[in-house]
């Protein structure tokens, strides 16, 4: 009961606080944006779904399956369906981007942001710079997850299930849904959680949170790392820590980055 009781003030003093009016603001700004966003999510779709016969057809080339692996189709909507998945994906991307930009130029013009900016004596950033430094890094990152996904995860827990199969006298037919599937969860897994350094600067920098607040979670921020790690990989430990321990890293990365950068 008291753990609950002390999130539940954690939660409180958190809505109360300088960050916690600025999720306010983006709370009430988000509802003013629905159709905008509709609109962002729709077009990523009319832009995206053309792309995904061609991508489809990349992943399932021989050169790029397991030896002794065969993909079927199992139903006649199968593949439109699928290539209606990578589309909405794909437009969730959009939104996603269209929030961040957003987000920043509300929190820059938030007076809460800027009375705990001249509190601590520190100017405030433009939003063109900053939105343009932000846009870098996360394509930064989200080229670094999709290269750790495609390169080096994928390929070795394909690798693995395979192998596995094969030992217990089994052959392997993949559905196609399935294994696409299997490979875009773990490419939108890495980049999402690639993008822990940028999340964790930005809440600290906007002061949605503060330093001590972040480290007092510490635990629970590890946990919820290893959550998604299950959620987007199979049932296995490997495959959980081989999602959840980048997260983690990067997320330890940032904090050292933002103590040395509030040094200088």
């Amino acid at each position: 009961m008291s753990t609950n009781s002390d999130l539940v003030s954690a939660v409180d003093d958190l809505m109360e606080s300088p960050g916690g009016q600025l999720l306010k603001r983006l709370r009430d700004l988000l509802r003013l944006k629905l159709k905008s966003l509709g609109f962002v999510f729709i077009l990523g779709i009319i832009v995206g779904f053309p792309m995904t016969r061609e991508l489809i057809s990349w992943l399932i080339e021989p050169s790029k399956l397991p030896d002794g692996v065969e993909i079927i189709v199992i139903s006649p909507v199968e593949f439109i369906m699928l290539q209606l998945r990578i589309a909405m994906s794909i437009g969730a991307f959009f939104v996603m981007a269209t929030l961040i930009y957003f987000g920043i130029i509300e929190g820059l013009k938030s007076p809460e942001l800027k009375q705990k900016l001249i509190e601590i004596n520190t100017t405030i950033p433009k939003p063109a710079p900053t939105f343009f430094i932000t846009t870098i890094a996360i394509l930064s990152l989200s080229i670094s997850g999709l290269l750790y996904s495609w390169n080096w995860l994928t390929p070795m827990l394909l690798d693995y299930l395979t192998n596995d199969a094969h030992s217990a006298g089994l052959s392997t037919e993949w559905r196609l849904s399935g294994y696409v599937g299997f490979i875009t969860n773990l490419a939108i897994a890495s980049i999402i959680g690639f993008q822990a350094p940028v999340a964790t600067l930005l809440v600290l920098r906007f002061g949605v949170v503060d330093r001590n607040q972040i480290k007092q979670y510490r635990r629970q921020i590890w946990f919820a790392s290893f959550i998604m790690g299950a959620l987007f990989s199979p049932p296995d430990p490997l495959s959980l820590f081989l999602v959840a321990v980048p997260i983690i890293l990067l997320f330890e990365i940032a904090l050292i980055i933002d103590t040395i950068t509030r040094k200088q």
